[in-house]
């Protein structure tokens, strides 16, 4: 177990109680035994807990922890009445709003499971989805509802829809929909097991398309215990997120809220121009930044509500090395470096302040890690190799890919899960990221697959290969870059494989860099060389979309 009773100042009085100087998260770990660790269990004890305190606020919305019980339990029958069932999948295409919270909730009560789709996705991506988890049910805001018309022909879409947002009735895309059912009864806590899961989430491949992670129930309870251990939360924080729910980090934070007494404040989406206007409005404790959005706060024009808020420490999980000392200086909060991954939990975490900005961090209690070569043999300090991690606690980690039993084995094996990632642990016990084993893009807190993008290029008929590679950008971040061969008298304009990409994949994912060239560098066997390529970096026959001033459909 990793409970620290103890935990807290020596001197804490005895006013305050043992109670008052544990922390809020190991309290937790104690009042939820191993067979408690599920959402139903956890929404219903901490209703009982904190009643009228408030949990969610999104919006004009405010939910308490005893009405956030009340409408997972009520969202659950209106899934009955929908003839979803224990186990059956539910496809979820929202934005941030409470809506997403209600199907989630109430999904996870029954037990069925949700499937929360990046928004941005179209085309061969979103077809995947489909084909991969079969949802029973696609609950799609109105404003993505055209989205669904890009879905490949032959893919079978849910029988049934439901729409967030806007009034029911027929819509395009041969959906059958109705408006998302007004709440009435409750309905009965399912029998769920912490080991079932609770959610798939889909995270972008390298070699092929994207896998969908099957996040166990008691995962997510780990998630945030984890996250507020290293992030120093304690209860009465004011949680600040601005990330999307379909990805682990939002969602998890809600787990930090529900467990440690907090309240959860959600915003539509991240805006460097209004980022500390709104954590002040809200009275945030807490933030949570990834990669460049750090970089993009300090880009903006010094305005007094730099310092005017009670933000105490920030999530910034990849955020460049120079950005943590003029970020700390200029707004007085320190972040704090820190990896984890849908697959796994929040398994490295740094100090607060950081005392080696831009690293991972140290390992997290309950977790164990190691360094391999291709053999899976332990390297020792100061040599890079595959990280490979594994967890103490049962069920904190995934369970496998869902309808991929062949991935799972590749990455569940040898009692170990293999991130694909290198990295290096120092003698002091720092562990520092080198970069990604396999062919695989980071840009702006997305995972872009290189073979996604390569799969819809390709069927461009002009193209005769394709070769996607990352390029670093100015904000610390990747890139997108394709390099291009042409079929034989064919001619083709750089921004005609934007106009190409567009609606057949995220925008993230359409390459802001272009190159077409005469020949491909290939390997003895015929493989194209990208490494030669991102050698080259942006040359003179470079196209760049955004300094050509090209703007992408959303």
């Amino acid at each position: 177990m990793i409970v620290a009773e103890n935990e807290g100042p020596a001197n804490a009085g005895a006013a305050a109680g043992r109670e008052n100087a544990t922390p809020a998260w190991a309290r937790a770990v104690t009042s939820f035994p191993p067979s408690e660790r599920i959402l139903s269990t956890i929404l219903t004890r901490q209703a009982e807990r904190y009643g009228d305190r408030v949990l969610l606020v999104a919006g004009e919305t405010r939910w308490t922890f005893a009405q956030t019980a009340a409408i997972a339990a009520a969202a659950a029958q209106a899934l009955v009445d929908a003839g979803i069932k224990p186990g059956d999948r539910v496809a979820l295409m929202c934005s941030n709003r409470p809506e997403f919270l209600q199907v989630y909730l109430g999904c996870a009560w029954l037990g069925a499971i949700a499937v929360p789709i990046n928004t941005a996705l179209r085309g061969f991506q979103l077809s995947h989805i489909f084909r991969n988890s079969r949802p029973a049910l696609l609950v799609v805001e109105a404003q993505f509802v055209a989205a669904i018309e890009s879905v490949e022909a032959g893919v079978e879409l849910p029988p049934r829809t439901w729409i967030v947002g806007a009034p029911g009735g027929a819509v395009d895309a041969g959906l059958s929909a109705l408006p998302l059912p007004a709440l009435g009864a409750a309905a009965p806590a399912g029998a769920v097991r912490p080991g079932d899961t609770v959610a798939i989430l889909y995270t972008s491949g390298t070699t092929g398309p994207a896998k969908g992670v099957c996040c166990p129930q008691a995962q997510l309870f780990w998630w945030g215990i984890y996250s507020a251990r290293a992030l120093g939360i304690r209860e009465g924080d004011v949680l600040f997120t601005t990330l999307p729910l379909f990805h682990t980090n939002a969602l998890n934070a809600f787990y930090q809220a529900l467990l440690n007494g907090c309240t959860y404040v959600l915003e539509p989406k991240f805006s460097a121009s209004g980022f500390w206007a709104a954590a002040q409005r809200h009275n945030a404790t807490v933030g949570y930044l990834l990669g460049a959005m750090a970089s993009m706060l300090l880009a903006q024009p010094k305005n007094p509500n730099d310092s005017a808020h009670r933000l105490r420490v920030a999530l910034g999980g990849g955020v460049p090395p120079q950005i943590h000392g003029p970020f700390l200086d200029r707004f007085g909060v320190p972040l704090v470096d820190g990896y984890g991954s849908t697959e796994t939990n929040f398994v490295f975490a740094g100090t607060i302040p950081s005392d080696r900005p831009g690293t991972m961090g140290y390992l997290a209690d309950g977790i164990e890690a190691r360094i391999v070569d291709e053999n899976d043999s332990a390297l020792p300090d100061g040599q890079a190799g595959e990280l490979v991690l594994r967890a103490s606690e049962p069920f904190a980690f995934a369970t496998g890919y869902f309808g991929m039993p062949e991935k799972t084995i590749e990455a569940w094996r040898n009692l170990w899960f293999h991130s694909g990632d290198r990295v290096v642990r120092d003698a002091d016990g720092h562990y520092r990221f080198i970069d990604r084993m396999k062919d695989s893009i980071r840009r702006r807190g997305e995972n872009v697959s290189s073979w996604e993008v390569e799969q819809t290029i390709q069927s461009h008929p002009a193209v005769a290969a394709c070769a996607i590679y990352p390029l670093p950008s100015e904000l610390g971040e990747d890139e997108v870059a394709a390099a291009i061969l042409l079929e034989p008298g064919q001619s083709l304009e750089p921004v005609d494989i934007v106009g190409h990409c567009e609606g057949q994949i995220a925008y993230f994912a359409i390459p802001r860099y272009v190159r077409i060239l005469s020949q491909m560098p290939l390997t003895e066997n015929g493989k194209i060389k990208k490494g030669v390529l991102r050698d080259a970096g942006v040359t003179a026959d470079t196209w760049d979309r955004e300094a050509a001033g090209v703007r992408l459909r959303r």
